[in-house]
This record gives structure tokens, C-alpha cells and sequence, in this order.
């Protein structure tokens, strides 16, 4: 896919969103040439240039830093934390390039506070991504702005792909997505610590109730990730009846542990909701 991929892409900020992203894409065979990225701190700056190759510039070093790497692009990543989204698109509105899209990966952080203070005109496209994304196996959501063209939109399904999944969904389903996808990998490590600490409660050693639990979800993993694979079914299909499993599974539900991922899921959606509110949104 990403010899597909002629732009150059800038990445302001490199958390983990954004440096799953960019990891997802060089991995994929992105070349380091097509990448410029900022930082704040030098240290940081250095690290992903011997990590990746890439250009870096620190914004401590250089207070353009945004700007100069914006001006190049042809692609903007905005990914730093949603607090400082809509300050960091007023900064470098006057560099960008015009038809140059401006991607937001920031939860909480509608198109329409981003597009206000752009120039008027300017693609905007909000993504939701995983951290699974720095491994190729992310799932990545896209939402077009006014201006973000079907053209603009395709480019945007080849550059995110090569980092997972990608799904085009309205802007107001991207607080539900974020609840199941963006948060989801958290659920996962969840279950996998749940499920050592109940081996060691059995009498595992720790270390082998940890290794047993993590191998167990990442190998459950992939075979969910076959194509026209069903949770549903692969759970039936190692349920025997009336079996240890069926007896886990049974506790579970008298437990009620699928409500409590339902409200778990609706707490995260509800607490990205309030906090587009608190931005102003």
C-alpha cells in the first residue's frame, strides 16, 4: 500500500497515537525521506532519529519547529494531547500549504473547533486510531471536515492503512468507536492481567500464570483476526457442552460481566463527550 503513498507527511507530536502511526507506516515500507515528525524534547528528538531515520526537530530547540515541518507537508498529523489540538492547528495555520490535509488523531476534539481556526478552505479529516496501529494490526477510523474531498479521503484510507483496519464513519459515531476500538486495546491487557492473577490464585507461578495469560489472548487474537471471523462462533466452537469452559462461561454471565463491559464502554464514550464539552466543543 504505501508505494501508493506520495506525500510528505508531517507528524506534530509523537505520542503513542501519533508514534503508532508513524511506526505502523515505516514498518510498512514508508520511506524516512516522506517523514518529518516534532518533539519537545531533544532527548526524545534523537531517540526516533536513530530509531526511524526520520527528520525531527525539537520544539525546545526551535520554537518553528511546527511550523517549518507543517510548511513541507502535504500531510498534517496533529497528534498531541486534545487539550493542545486546537492551539497547535492556530499555530501553524499560516505555514500550511493550501489543500494540504490536516489529520487529527485526538479524541474529544470535534472537526469543527479544529476547521474554525484554519484557513478557510482547509481539509480536515478526524481519525481515531489504536495502539495496535505501530504494528500494522490497528484498527483507524476516518471522518471528513467540509472541505475533506472523496479524493482526500481515499488518500487518507491508503496512508492510514498501512497502519490497520481502516473505517469511515460520521464524526458524531467517533465517541462510540473510540469506546470499543480506541480503548479497547486496554480491555484486552485488562483481561490478561484478570487471567494471570486467577492462574496464580490457582497455584501457578506467577510468571508462568503470566505467560500462560498473555500467549492465550494474543493467540485469541489472531484468530479473530482471520478474515470472516466470528467471536461468537470460535466460542462456541471451544465450548463444550457442559465442559470446564461452558461452566466459565456460565459464571460469567451470572456475574454479569458482559453488562460490565457495556457500561464500561458507555463511561468511556460519555467521559469523550464531557470532555469535548470542557474544550468548548
Amino acid at each position: 500500500m504505501t508505494n501508493r503513498i506520495t506525500q510528505h507527511i508531517s507528524f506534530l507530536g509523537c505520542g503513542s497515537m501519533n508514534g503508532a502511526i508513524l511506526s505502523g507506516l515505516l514498518e510498512a515500507g514508508l520511506a524516512p525521506a516522506q517523514v518529518t515528525a516534532t518533539v519537545r524534547r531533544p532527548e526524545r528528538a534523537e531517540e526516533l532519529r536513530s530509531t526511524h531515520g526520520i527528520t525531527v526537530l525539537s520544539s525546545n530547540d526551535n520554537p518553528d519547529a511546527n511550523r517549518r515541518a507543517a510548511a513541507e507537508a502535504d500531510v498534517v498529523i496533529l497528534g498531541v494531547k486534545p487539550v493542545g489540538i486546537v492551539e497547535l492547528a492556530r499555530e501553524v495555520a499560516p505555514s500550511l500549504k493550501a489543500g494540504a490535509t490536516v489529520l487529527s488523531v485526538a479524541a474529544a476534539v470535534s472537526i469543527a473547533m479544529i476547521e474554525q481556526v484554519l484557513p478557510e478552505g482547509q481539509p480536515v479529516i478526524r481519525t481515531m486510531p489504536n495502539t495496535p496501529s505501530s504494528l500494522g494490526r490497528g484498527v483507524l477510523s476516518i471522518s471528513a471536515g467540509t472541505h475533506a474531498t472523496l479524493e482526500l479521503m481515499d488518500q487518507a484510507r491508503v496512508i492510514l492503512g498501512a497502519a490497520g483496519t481502516v473505517v469511515e464513519i460520521p464524526e458524531s459515531q467517533v465517541d462510540a468507536l473510540s469506546a470499543v476500538s480506541g480503548s479497547g486495546p486496554a480491555y484486552a491487557f485488562y483481561l490478561a492481567e484478570a487471567m494471570a492473577n486467577a492462574g496464580v490464585s490457582l497455584g501457578l507461578n506467577p510468571d508462568l500464570a503470566k505467560l500462560l495469560a498473555n500467549e492465550t489472548v494474543a493467540g485469541a487474537g489472531f484468530m479473530l483476526a482471520e478474515e470472516g471471523a466470528d467471536a461468537a462462533a470460535l466460542r462456541r466452537a471451544v465450548t463444550s457442552p457442559n465442559g470446564t469452559t461452558e461452566r466459565a462461561i456460565a459464571t460469567f454471565d451470572e456475574r454479569g460481566l458482559p453488562d460490565v463491559i457495556a457500561a464500561g464502554a458507555r463511561a468511556a464514550a460519555e467521559r469523550a463527550a464531557a470532555i469535548t464539552r470542557e474544550l468548548g466543543g
